[in-house]
C-alpha cells in the first residue's frame, strides 16, 4: 500500500519506479485515504518478492518518494497451466495412486483384475496431450461383464434416470458404440463430445484434486479414468 499526497501527476510520478526497476504490475486500487483529505492510498499487487533485487530497489525509491509504504503481504499464486499441453504437468498428480487397492475392494485379491487396472492405469500415465487417445483392447470376459450391468441398468433409465440421460444414451449407442456386446473406447467418446459440445476427454491414471479437475475444464478437457 503506497501513500501519496493528491495532486496532478501523483499516480504516474509514483508508477515510473515500477518501470524503472522492471517490476511488473498485476493489479492497482486507489481510494482516499482514511483520516488524510488531500492524501491519496493506492492498492498495488506486483510480481516478485522481497529479497528480489529489483524488488528491493523498487521498495527503497518507494519509500524515499511516498508518504507511506507499507507491505500487506506476500500473495503466492498456485501453480496453473496456461497453455492446454501443460495439463500434462496436472495428471501428475493423482491423489489416490492410481493402481492402489484397499484390502477391502473387490478385486484386492483378484491378480488379473490388478494386472488389468495396473495397465490401463499405465496407458492413461504414458498419454500425452494432444496424442490420439489409444484402443484398448477387452477381454472376452470383460465384455461379458460389461453386458451384464448394461442390459440390467438399461431396464431402469426409463424410470429413473432424467431426461437428458435419455436424450442422450441413444446417440451414445448410435455414434460411440454404447451396447450389450461392447465397451465404448475413450477415443469414440471424446471425438462425439468434441462435434457436439467442443470439449474431449483425456485420460488420467486415477483422482485428481478439485484444482487439477478444473484446470482442465479451462481448456475444455474433462479428465476421465479409462473403462
Amino acid at each position: 500500500m503506497l501513500q501519496v499526497e493528491d495532486g496532478p501527476g501523483a499516480l504516474q510520478e509514483t508508477l515510473k519506479f515500477f518501470w524503472k526497476h522492471d517490476v511488473n504490475m498485476t493489479r492497482i486500487e486507489s481510494r482516499p485515504a482514511k483520516g488524510h483529505n488531500m492524501n491519496y492510498s493506492f492498492y498495488i499487487d506486483f510480481e516478485g518478492k522481497r529479497g528480489q533485487p529489483e524488488v528491493d530497489e523498487l521498495m527503497k525509491d518507494l519509500s524515499r518518494n511516498c508518504l507511506d509504504v507499507v507491505v500487506l503481504h506476500d500473495k503466492k499464486v498456485p501453480w496453473f497451466p496456461r497453455k492446454i499441453l501443460e495439463l500434462d504437468r496436472s495428471v501428475a498428480n493423482v491423489l489416490d495412486a492410481g493402481t492402489d487397492l484397499e484390502s477391502d475392494h473387490p478385486g484386492f485379491s483378484d491378480q488379473e483384475y490388478r494386472r488389468r487396472r495396473n495397465m490401463f492405469a499405465e496407458i492413461a500415465r504414458n498419454y500425452r496431450q494432444g496424442d490420439a487417445i489409444p484402443y484398448l483392447d477387452y477381454t472376452e470376459d470383460e465384455v461379458k461383464t460389461w453386458g451384464v450391468i448394461y442390459k440390467k441398468m438399461k431396464t431402469m433409465w426409463k424410470q429413473y434416470a432424467c431426461d437428458e440421460f435419455n436424450y442422450i444414451t441413444p446417440l451414445l449407442e448410435s455414434n460411440c458404440g454404447y451396447a450389450e456386446d461392447n465397451i465404448p473406447q475413450q477415443r469414440d467418446i471424446s471425438n462425439f463430445l468434441k462435434e457436439c459440445t467442443g470439449f474431449t476427454l483425456r485420460p488420467v491414471s486415477g483422482l485428481l484434486s478439485s484444482r487439477d479437475f478444473l484446470n482442465g475444464l479451462a481448456f475444455r478437457v474433462f479428465f476421465s479414468t479409462q473403462v
